[in-house]
C-alpha cells in the first residue's frame, strides 16, 4: 500500500486533498468529483466508464445501494463464446478486472479514528485498521474495497470451521483461508512419514501446519513471506492450542535446515495476481510451484517426503500441462511415490452458469508424495 499518494478535488469552489489508501495497491484516481444522494446508478456507471472517480457526500447506505446497482450493470454485459478454455479464463479475468476498476471508483472519506463521516455509517474501526493500518489523517478509500474489508473482518471475528481440526480458524485481512476443504482433508488423511518435524511452506492462515500438529507431529515450522500471514498463523496456533508444537516464521520459502516432511500448497493457477488476495490463487509462470520442486531435495532429510498439494485446474484451463509438471519433478531429482486424489465439492464445480464450468467440473485436487530419487 502506497501511504504517500494524495488525491485532490474541488468542493464548493475550494481545493481539497486527502491521503489515498488502497490495501490492494490500486493507483490513486487522477480525477475526482463530489457526488451526493441524487446520483443515479446509470450516472455513476457513465462517470466510472470515463475514468472519473466519485467521492460520496451523502448517506452511507445509499452509497452501498448505488454500488450494488453499479455491480448489476457491470455484470449485465453480453457474454461471448471463447475458442478454448484458456481464452475463456483470460476473458473471465478481464471481466473481473474491469468490474473491480469500475466499482473501485466510488469513493468515501475516512477520518482519523478511523470513522466514516457520513450519515448512517457503520463502525469500521477494526475492519479499516486491519486493512489499512493506522489512519491518522483525512483519507479517501474505495467503498468497494472497504465493504470487502468489513466482510473480511466478519470472517475473522466469526472464524471458519475446519472439519479436519474440529475447530475454527480466524483469517486475517489479506490472508487466504480454506473455503474449500478437500485439500485440507488430504493432508489430514495421508500417512505420515515421521512425527518428529515438518515444514509447511507458504502457510497462509496456518491451517495445514495446525492439522499436522493436531495429528501428533512434534514440531511444525510454518513459513510465509507475508507478515500478515505470519501474524495470522501465530494467532491461530494459539487459539487452537498447538503453539507449543507449531511456530510461524517469516521466510521467503524454506526455513533453515532439513525435515523428514515438507508440505506445500502453492497457488494453483499460473497467472498474474491483481490484488493481495490474488497472491494465494495466482502464481505467475508457476514460479512458487517450480521453485518448491527445484529446491525440495536440498531441504529433505534422507528418506523424507515432500507433499505437494495441487489442483489440476490449470491443466483443464490449458495454462499448464501435466507433462510440464512431471518434467520439473524429474529435473529436480524427485520421484512420485504416490498420489491421493479427490474431487472438489464446492458449489462452482456444479454451477453450469459459471464461465469456467467446463474446467471446474473436471478438476481434481491431489496430494503428491514426492521423494528424492
Amino acid at each position: 500500500m502506497d501511504d504517500t499518494a494524495v488525491v485532490a478535488w474541488t468542493e464548493a469552489g475550494h481545493s481539497k486533498t486527502a491521503r489515498w489508501r488502497s490495501a490492494n495497491g490500486r493507483p490513486a484516481p487522477a480525477r475526482i468529483e463530489v457526488v451526493t444522494d441524487s446520483l443515479t446508478a446509470d450516472e455513476a456507471n457513465r462517470m466510472a466508464s470515463q475514468g472519473i472517480a466519485m467521492l460520496w457526500h451523502g448517506d452511507f447506505h445509499n452509497a452501498r445501494q448505488i454500488l450494488n446497482a453499479m455491480d448489476r450493470r457491470v455484470g449485465a454485459g453480453k457474454k461471448k463464446a471463447a475458442d478454448t478454455p484458456a481464452d475463456e479464463f483470460y476473458r473471465h479475468r478481464q471481466s473481473r478486472s474491469h468490474r473491480a476498476r469500475i466499482l473501485g471508483l466510488l469513493l468515501i472519506p475516512v477520518d482519523p479514528g478511523p470513522v466514516v463521516p457520513l450519515r448512517r455509517s457503520p463502525d469500521i474501526q477494526a475492519a479499516a485498521e486491519a486493512a489499512y493500518g493506522e489512519i491518522s489523517e483525512p483519507s479517501v478509500v474505495s467503498l468497494h474495497e472497504l465493504v470487502g474489508a468489513i466482510g473480511a473482518h466478519e470472517w475473522r471475528r466469526n472464524g471458519v470451521y475446519v472439519e479436519a481440526l474440529q475447530d475454527r480458524i480466524h483469517p486475517h485481512y489479506g490472508t487466504f483461508f480454506p473455503t474449500r476443504s478437500e485439500y485440507v482433508d488430504l493432508v489430514a488423511a495421508a500417512p505420515l512419514p515421521s512425527d518428529t518435524l515438518a515444514f509447511d511452506v507458504g502457510t497462509g492462515t496456518g491451517v495445514l501446519a495446525a492439522v499436522l500438529a493436531r495429528r501428533g507431529v512434534q514440531r511444525v515450522v510454518a513459513t510465509d513471506n507475508e507478515p500478515r500471514a505470519i501474524a495470522c498463523a501465530g494467532e491461530n496456533f494459539r487459539n487452537l492450542g498447538v503453539q507449543d508444537r507449531a511456530e510461524a516464521v517469516l521466510a521467503d520459502m524454506f526455513p533453515p535446515g532439513r525435515a523428514p516432511l515438507i508440505v506445500c500448497n502453492p497457488p494453483w493457477i499460473p497467472a498474474t495476481p491483481h490484488s493481495s488476495l490474488d497472491n494465494a490463487v495466482y502464481d505467475p509462470g508457476s514460479r512458487m510451484l517450480f521453485r518448491f520442486l527445484d529446491e525440495l531435495a536440498d531441504h529433505l532429510e534422507p528418506g523424507g517426503e515432500g507433499w505437494l498439494v495441487l489442483s489440476d485446474l490449470a491443466e483443464h484451463l490449458g495454462l499448464r500441462s501435466r507433462a510440464e509438471l512431471l518434467d520439473v519433478v524429474e529435473a529436480a531429482g524427485l520421484k512420485v511415490l504416490e498420489r491421493f486424489d479427490t474431487k472438489p465439492t464446492h458449489p462452482k464445480a456444479a454451477d453450469r452458469s459459471d464461465p469456467l464450468f467446463r474446467a471446474r467440473s473436471a478438476e481434481v485436487t491431489s496430494l503428491w508424495r514426492l521423494a528424492v530419487r
